[in-house]
């Protein structure tokens, strides 16, 4: 299949690979032409210039950009995707951004007879790379079941999780929930080390049982270390957790610890921790 990738960040670079390795003939775009120089020169793939020249004649046009903002301007500006893409085709955006958006962009879209799904992915850069991300959708079955076999490249699992806006929705929740299974670890294992445990031989341990998670089984060692220099940075999770809180005020949704733990998160980032892993939540506690 003749696709397009629009955006070569830590996520989409390795995830826009796949999709050459699984044989499909991709072209990519990237804001900054030379990540998308090294991408050609590392997977054999076509660069473009701008969004509308990486769109012609495509098939899928996949994006994974920074937020609401990005998206808008790789799909509706003058050399955007919409600017080029054929009709029948289809947009599927990994961007976690929001459901009012992934409407917004779904009914501009349909006006040019293409579809469009919000497929937002958790699994991080370490997903991306080993191309087992978990992909939440939302939109039409049909354009669902074509991305599907594509997006197979680089998920370990998708799933069509309602309509358009749901895999945004779906993410939020993916974000409350794990940021809140960090904190719980987080006082655990300082509370580990102040009682003098041997925390590799407890993790190894406890893992085991109902306190286990993916959060204990790839963080818990490095958090234990104070080692945060890799992984899911506090400001985008900060940016993803803000979207939540605006959603939650529309739907009258409680996110009372959620919004606690944004502050410790704001408290890391005074740490100078920004660009720290989210696991950094340790780094606060004394």
């Amino acid at each position: 299949m003749k696709v397009a990738f629009i955006g070569l960040g830590v996520m989409g670079f390795p995830m826009a690979g796949h999709l050459v390795k699984s044989g499909h003939e991709v072209t990519v775009y990237n804001r900054t032409t030379n990540k998308a120089k090294l991408w050609q020169e590392e997977y054999r793939g076509n660069y473009a210039l701008t969004p509308k020249e990486a769109s012609t004649d495509c098939d899928i046009v996949f994006v994974c950009v920074g937020n609401d903002d990005d998206v808008r301007e790789v799909i509706t500006g003058e050399q955007g995707i919409l600017a080029g893409i054929k009709p029948n085709s289809l947009i599927v955006d990994h961007t976690t951004a929001s459901a009012t958006l992934a409407k917004e962009m779904q009914v501009l879209a349909k006006s040019q007879g293409v579809d469009f799904i919000d497929a937002p992915v958790s699994g991080g850069q370490a997903g991306a790379e080993n191309g087992v991300l978990t992909i939440m959708c939302g939109g039409d079955v049909t354009a669902y079941e074509k991305a599907k076999p594509v997006m197979d490249a680089y998920a370990r699992f998708s799933q069509l999780v309602g309509d358009i806006g749901s895999g945004q929705l779906a993410k939020m929740v993916n974000q409350i929930c794990f940021v809140n299974v960090v904190q719980g670890l987080a006082e655990g294992l300082n509370f580990a080390q102040k009682a003098g445990l041997d925390t590799e031989k407890l993790i190894e341990t406890i893992s085991k049982g109902a306190a286990g998670s993916w959060q204990m089984d790839n963080r818990g060692t490095t958090m234990c270390a104070r080692e945060f220099d890799f992984g899911f940075a506090v400001d985008w999770v900060r940016k993803d957790l803000g979207m939540a809180f605006d959603e939650a005020e529309k739907i009258g949704a409680d996110l009372t610890v959620t919004k606690q733990l944004d502050g410790y998160y704001e408290e890391v980032q005074k740490l100078g921790g920004g660009r720290w892993d989210t696991s950094s939540l340790i780094a606060r506690i004394k």
